[in-house]
């Protein structure tokens, strides 16, 4: 059995700045001032992982919970309805379908907000497993979500698997999962940090290995 192992945010999803957006408008309203453009370079991380970026332990102890409630209210009703599919998403998950291979999701998101990320990308009926941050102590980089796709993949070696994702996070929660990472330039990382991150294969977006599906790592060529 063989497997492909999806990040969403910034991979399939474009949400990237949106999600960026949101943390900068929740930390203001607790009184931080962040710079913007650094809060972007760190989406794709938990809440746990992005907050100690920008806050001391003692605030994270004192109101971290409650930011991350109001950054999770404010998403969803500003900025959700905003999100949209990158092109070809449907079309390549169809094409891993008829390859063979099961495909997961791992999300550092909640599990409500995969569920509806599922629903705006019109890939419920494709998708075998999905992970997500109530499967983990700890999000990216930490490979908990990544070890929590595994068990659910009943059957499937981690040298029979690869993730998919945008970010130097994935990249580097996968590897200390045992899992090489098809990086995808969607999400706006540049190409040299993901390559440094220890990606095996680098394609613009879900079009782009969709186009060169023959040839990727996810053929098992």
């Amino acid at each position: 059995m063989r497997a492909a192992i999806f990040d969403i945010d910034g991979t399939l999803l474009d949400s990237v700045d949106l999600h960026a957006r949101a943390w900068v408008e929740a930390f203001a309203h607790f009184g931080v001032t962040t710079d913007p453009a650094e809060v972007r370079r760190q989406i794709g991380k938990g809440g746990d992982e992005l907050m100690p970026v920008f806050l001391s332990q003692e605030r994270i102890r004192r109101e971290g919970e409650a930011i991350e409630a109001y950054r999770s209210d404010l998403f969803k009703r500003r900025y959700l309805p905003d999100v949209r599919p990158f092109p070809g998403v449907r079309p390549l998950f169809e094409r891993i379908h008829e390859a063979g291979l099961t495909i997961a999701l791992a999300s550092s998101g909640k599990r409500t907000e995969v569920d509806r990320y599922t629903e705006i990308l019109g890939i419920g009926d494709l998708v075998d497993v999905a992970t997500s941050a109530d499967d983990a102590d700890r999000s990216k980089p930490h490979p908990d979500i990544f070890q929590a796709a595994l068990r659910k993949l009943d059957g499937v070696a981690p040298d029979a698997a690869h993730v998919v994702g945008d970010t130097p996070y994935d990249a580097e929660a996968a590897a200390k999962a045992g899992l090489p990472t098809i990086g995808l330039l969607c999400g706006g990382f540049p190409e040299a940090d993901l390559t440094a991150a220890g990606c095996v294969a680098i394609y613009r977006d879900s079009q782009d290995l969709l186009a060169g599906f023959a040839s990727s790592p996810l053929a098992g060529t």
